[in-house]
């Protein structure tokens, strides 16, 4: 069993998904799993409500959490092991697919997706002046459709993305010149950027007779 958290060529995008994580939750998780030989998904989930997640390179062979604050700062002393498992602490389900997985439904040109994360801060800043509360605007705004993704081949795949994924997309960092495919993988509904990739798994419906 190799317990090595990140394998060096690997530092470098993990510490970069772990700052990131760790700003906007100090206290988050990060989940380790085996992707393939050589190759880790780091996961996690953030505030917004949605799961992240990067590829990086390790050998690890154990699907663990940790806490991001703690491998963050072991990477950062060059510290390889893993540090102190906490994997009962995990609650989250994670979607049935990992990268490149599921039924594409189409793709979006990154600099769309910047588009509408820009304006929704907008929207934001512009209601706060007028004296609304920025947070509860911001936890309201979260649930808007802010595109509507159809599949070419199927008019029947159609994809409603709720702002949180866009914001989790720009401020995880992973929009890059690369298009966004936008998937669906049971109830799951993924972002994948050039960088890494958001899941969201909206709230089913309920329905009272």
């Amino acid at each position: 069993m190799r317990t090595r958290a990140i394998d060096p060529a690997g530092v470098r995008d993990a510490g970069a998904f772990l700052a990131r994580v760790e700003r906007l939750d100090p206290t988050a998780l990060v989940r380790l799993r085996p992707h393939r030989p050589g190759v880790i998904a780091l996961w996690a989930r953030l505030p917004l409500g949605v799961l992240v997640t990067r590829l990086v390179r390790s050998e690890l062979d154990i699907d663990a959490t940790v806490r991001a604050a703690e491998l963050l700062a072991a990477l950062e002393r060059g510290d390889a092991a893993l540090p102190p498992r906490c994997d009962i602490a995990w609650r989250s389900a994670l979607p049935p697919a990992a990268l490149g997985v599921g039924t594409l439904i189409d793709e979006v040109p990154a600099e769309e997706v910047r588009r509408v994360s820009a304006a929704a801060a907008r929207t934001v800043q512009e209601a706060a002046m007028r004296g609304i509360g920025e947070r509860a605007l911001r936890d309201t705004l979260l649930d808007q459709i802010v595109m509507t993704v159809i599949s070419e081949k199927d008019p029947t795949l159609v994809a409603s993305v709720p702002l949180r994924m866009v914001q989790a997309l720009v401020r995880m960092g992973f929009l890059g010149a690369d298009p966004v495919r936008v998937r669906q993988a049971g109830p799951w509904l993924g972002m994948e950027a050039t960088y890494g990739a958001v899941w969201y798994r909206p709230a089913s419906p309920l329905t009272v007779r």
